[in-house]
């Protein structure tokens, strides 16, 4: 699976022309200035939004909640409906509005009191509650293991040290280049679930001329090979055929191998590829997509110990981009 689709772009005389002066324009052209937008911001941008979605719907409540209870007074004493049906001496749309109206006030006391009481941060302080918990209790029960079994213990570090962790070798320049929403999502059923103009024309200029690394699956979404890139393809089956150029091979090792003459080999997906490549990667080349999707392929996560954001520009939406999205670069600590 990979997040671009480049191949849109024929190669007509026309389209060449017109590609010709477009990557002139990104590589000579005068840029305008994009604004930074930070993480904290953009989740004070999806709560307010949350916060006036929720007060949207509870003022639509209590007006259907109006306009229901006239309907069913309306419908008792002028249609006659139940005219005869009484509960306790009074008439059954009475405890019909109560019922309704208790259903208002919760969701009125939901929105306003425990929102406030029981929202995000609450959350947050209770899990941090727990978890100092339970590192207090396995404190405590290393302390007591040190008393019980004090030789135990002093043999397990010489243990460690026996068999240490084997390290993967970080491939200089090798970069994962992906577009990701803010779940992680990266595609569905192979394909795209957003169409991002300049992300596609960022995409080809970075890759252009460079070797790209992808899975099978990634390899088949294509219609035919991109051009001017050289394509290595993993995948488990021996005797996959290809056309000519391509390369096929069966690990991330020997992908890296066959991409060792490159100046700066891309991995371009799909999930797995970018999960099995990661820890070989010096940069992440990142289209960060600010919305949620529903998908079945992600991107992994990106652990801020081992990697550090050099760059992040933000692209507004427009007429030829639905959502809004940042460019974000990352370089291995």
């Amino acid at each position: 699976m990979t997040y671009f689709k480049d191949q849109m772009f024929p190669p007509t005389i026309s389209s060449k022309k017109t590609n010709f002066t477009q990557n002139f324009n990104i590589m000579f052209g005068k840029k305008k200035p994009v604004d930074k937008i930070d993480r904290e911001q953009l989740e004070l941008i999806e709560n307010s939004q949350k916060r006036i979605k929720q007060k949207k719907r509870l003022y639509y409540h209590f007006v259907i909640f109006l306009i229901g209870a006239i309907f069913l007074i309306v419908l008792n004493t002028v249609l006659g409906v139940g005219e005869h049906t009484k509960i306790w001496g009074l008439d059954w749309f009475v405890f019909a509005i109560l019922a309704w109206l208790f259903l208002f006030i919760f969701h009125l006391f939901n929105v306003f009191v425990t929102h406030k009481f029981m929202g995000k941060s609450w959350e947050e302080a209770q899990l941090n509650k727990l978890v100092a918990k339970q590192k207090k209790r396995i404190a405590e029960l290393q302390t007591d293991l040190e008393k019980t079994h004090p030789i135990e213990t002093a043999i397990i570090p010489a243990q460690t040290t026996l068999a240490p962790e084997k390290k993967t070798k970080v491939h200089k320049n090798l970069t994962l280049i992906a577009a990701a929403g803010e779940n992680d999502a990266i595609g569905k059923d192979n394909k795209l679930v957003w169409h991002l103009s300049d992300d596609l024309k960022r995409f080809k200029s970075l890759t252009l001329d460079h070797c790209i690394i992808m899975g099978r699956k990634t390899f088949e979404s294509f219609t035919k090979p991109l051009p001017n890139r050289t394509h290595i393809i993993i995948t488990r089956q021996h005797d996959y055929s290809v056309p000519n150029g391509v390369i096929v091979v069966h690990n991330i090792e020997d992908a890296l191998d066959a991409a060792k003459n490159d100046t700066q080999p891309f991995i371009v997906g799909g999930g797995e590829i970018y999960k099995e490549a990661m820890p070989y990667a010096d940069k992440i080349e990142l289209t960060r997509v600010h919305e949620r999707f529903d998908a079945d392929t992600y991107f992994p996560k990106i652990d801020s110990t081992e990697w550090k954001e050099t760059e992040n520009k933000l692209h507004q939406t427009d007429a030829n981009h639905k959502y809004p999205f940042s460019f974000i670069t990352y370089q291995r600590r």
